[in-house]
């Protein structure tokens, strides 16, 4: 939970920098954040990724976790749901208030990062990837209560809502998960997240859709008994 906490505190602070320095930040210096904190991103999925002590594993199941993720249209669908709630919570009410605080909550709850991250708060204690979100997310809500203004900041109690429960349930089902599935669970995270910091950069021709990647967290669960059944028959 303390990095929910930290992640919420962030959010605070950028909120309240921008309701302070309203329509006085120039648009270079939110692009040239954006690109500094891509980078750290970027970092910390490649420390995740080189911890894996199966190569192959991880690569079988970001394949297949892609595919399915990509048949089951994850990403379009949490687009479209955080649309639809956008559009029934904000209506055409014309409330800046409730625009502020209904964007940002989506944006800050529907993620890659808030799952994996509470993911490896929950199980392994370790607060690298929710603490960079958080700073992530104090940048983004600067830019947003200048235009929106102060109802950015309430978004920090779905926020900690959602991600504080998921950092629970994850510590609550750790404990009876195997220690290399872990590994490389957390490996695939990685490699997702430079998927993410690649986004952040704009190094690619379009978009990659991480949300339909997101399946794969959780493949090596079955992918390591399976090969381990599997050398048990081949001898």
């Amino acid at each position: 939970m303390l990095a929910t906490v930290i992640n919420a505190v962030l959010i605070l602070i950028g909120s309240a920098l921008g309701v302070l320095f309203k329509n006085r930040i120039p648009a270079r210096f939110n692009a040239i954040l954006t690109h500094a904190l891509g980078l750290c991103v970027l970092g910390i999925g490649i420390v995740s990724a080189i911890g894996t002590e199966n190569t192959l594993c991880v690569i079988v199941c970001m394949v297949l976790g892609t595919i399915l993720g990509e048949a089951l249209r994850i990403e379009d669908r949490l687009d479209g749901a955080g649309e639809l709630l956008r559009k029934r919570l904000a209506g055409g009410d014309g409330s800046r208030f409730t625009e502020g605080f209904v964007t940002a909550s989506v944006l800050f709850c529907v993620g890659s990062m808030a799952i994996m991250g509470s993911m490896e708060a929950g199980i392994q204690g370790k607060y690298d990837i929710l603490i960079s979100k958080g700073v992530i997310d104090g940048v983004t809500a600067i830019t947003f209560a200048s235009a929106m203004g102060i109802g950015v900041a309430f978004s920090v109690l779905p926020l900690t809502l959602y991600q504080g429960g998921l950092t629970l349930l994850f510590a609550r089902v750790g404990p009876f998960l195997d220690a290399a599935a872990i590994t490389e669970m957390s490996a695939v995270g990685g490699t997702i997240i430079m998927g993410i910091a690649v986004n952040m950069l704009g190094l690619g021709r379009a978009k990659i859709r991480v949300g339909n990647m997101l399946p794969a967290i959780f493949l090596p669960l079955a992918y390591l008994p399976a090969a381990q059944w599997l050398a048990g028959l081949l001898g």
